[in-house]
């Protein structure tokens, strides 16, 4: 494992994760850790720009745009 830093957030933030992902991870450390791993990826743009084109894609089927 890589050195570690220490990061200060909102204890109500910190207990509302806990909350709805405590099932899906040991702490919020790990939660942190996935989610910032996700997002720092290079593909991660790419899947959001893809993600985006087909919500509009549906939308427009729909007729909301």
């Amino acid at each position: 494992m890589s050195e570690s830093r220490i990061v200060q957030l909102p204890a109500d933030l910190c207990g509302a994760a806990e909350n709805k992902f405590g099932h899906l991870f040991a702490n919020v450390e790990e939660l942190l850790t996935f989610i910032l791993r996700d997002l720092t990826r290079d593909d991660a743009t790419k899947a959001d720009q893809a993600e985006e084109r087909l919500i509009e894609e549906r939308l427009k089927e729909l007729g909301y745009l």
